[in-house]
């Protein structure tokens, strides 16, 4: 039979084992010099392999300016459409979009025409306006001096009458002529307003004639960047047709729309940041808050104007605001560390003064490049940061410490 022979190797085997590998050990045991440890050694061992490592943080509360976070874009701070205010052929050499301008720069020039002659001819008439004034008011102060002497001698023949001296006839003749004077002053008063009114057309018409001369050059109304070529030389403008469009960027608007809810929440100066889709970041202050609501969304429009010296924010980019509405305290955590529980509820995984890890539900309130703000956790809390996918609720763990950057 076989089986003899094969135990025979077997307890060869071990024999070989025992004495060539541990032979400390089993000269030990014979001697009877075995550690007063080495029954528990054993025991332990087995119960470090059942503890799961992960990697955890101790993380402290930390005050933290609170925000109401909204979705928004970039806006330019004005945007005006520059028209023509009278007609006429396009003289001067066009601007190409994107070119910086200044306010009151001209951006397009249009041809006088016979608009300098028609000025010529309101001065002149002008002229002669003002001339017929002294004229009129000659008139009026001698008309003014007949109806003084014409009342003197109606006085006078009225006495001579009541005395007996001067007939009835006298008196009439006296009352006519003095009531001819009369009409007299008021058709001289009339010819002066006339001529008053007369200065005033012409100066008006000269007026009119200058600025019609000044609207030929259009000017820019404030500093900004052209957002289209100006009118092509030679091209005909019309009145209301299109100059050009000039934009301000500098400094720029972040417009975001927040829910009714939170509406309250936000003042009138307080601290504005954004982070634009390229990644770029800018920070300003809120100068609007819209107290009518969208009628189809029900939120309110905010603004808040931030720098661009540089003009390297764009109207129209898409932004992801955060207004500050306040202080509270919460935790600093990698986003990484977030993770669900059986229920579907967002937490963290903790290790609990057991050494077991636990499970805590938290609120995300904001982020920020080193993490998450979150709250739901104690004043100081110790949060697995790496291998919490892996254990669940009670399960034993063997925590190592990260150091925490503050």
């Amino acid at each position: 039979m076989r089986f003899l022979p094969i135990m025979t190797a077997l307890l060869v085997s071990a024999s070989l084992y025992l004495f060539v590998f541990e032979r400390e050990s089993v000269n030990a045991i014979s001697s009877g010099d075995v550690p007063a440890d080495a029954a528990e050694t054993p025991a332990k061992a087995e119960d470090i392999a059942e503890r799961v490592s992960v990697v955890a943080m101790t993380s402290a509360e930390r005050t933290i300016a609170q925000a109401v976070m909204m979705r928004g874009r970039t806006e330019a701070t004005r945007q005006v459409d520059v028209r023509a205010e009278t007609g006429g052929v396009v003289i001067s050499e066009p601007l190409r979009k994107g070119t910086s301008v200044e306010e009151g720069e001209v951006l397009c020039g249009i041809d006088p025409g016979t608009r300098l002659v028609s000025l010529a001819g309101a001065q002149a008439a002008f002229a002669e306006a003002k001339s017929r004034l002294p004229e009129a008011e000659a008139r009026l102060s001698e008309a003014k001096a007949r109806l003084a002497e014409a009342n003197l001698n109606l006085n006078a023949a009225s006495r001579l009458a009541e005395e007996g001296y001067a007939t009835e006839s006298r008196v009439v003749a006296a009352e006519a002529e003095a009531e001819a004077a009369r009409a007299g002053v008021q058709a001289a008063q009339s010819q002066l307003q006339g001529a008053k009114a007369g200065v005033q057309t012409a100066e008006t018409n000269v007026a009119s004639a200058r600025k019609d001369i000044e609207r030929l050059e259009i000017r820019a109304p404030f500093a900004g960047l052209l957002e289209s070529d100006t009118a092509e030389l030679g091209s005909l403008l019309q009145p209301g047709g299109l100059c050009a469009t000039v934009i301000q960027l500098d400094p720029i608007k972040l417009v975001g729309f927040v829910v009714e809810t939170e509406i309250d929440r936000i003042r009138l100066g307080a601290p504005a940041a954004a982070r634009l889709a390229t990644g770029r970041e800018t920070v300003g202050q809120v100068t609007f808050l819209s107290r009518s609501a969208d009628p189809s969304t029900r939120t309110f429009r905010v603004e808040a104007t931030v720098p661009n010296s540089d003009l390297a924010i764009r109207d129209g980019q898409t932004a992801e605001i955060a207004v500050e509405s306040g202080m509270r305290k919460a935790h600093l955590i990698p986003q990484s560390a977030l993770t669900l529980d059986d229920d579907g509820e967002l937490g963290v995984r903790i290790v609990t003064s057991q050494r077991t890890a636990g499970f805590r539900p938290v609120t995300v309130l904001r982020d920020s490049l080193d993490g998450v703000f979150v709250t739901g956790l104690d004043e100081t809390a110790e949060i697995i940061v790496v291998g919490q996918e892996y254990v669940t609720e009670g399960v034993p763990v063997e925590p190592t410490y990260q150091e925490v950057r503050q």
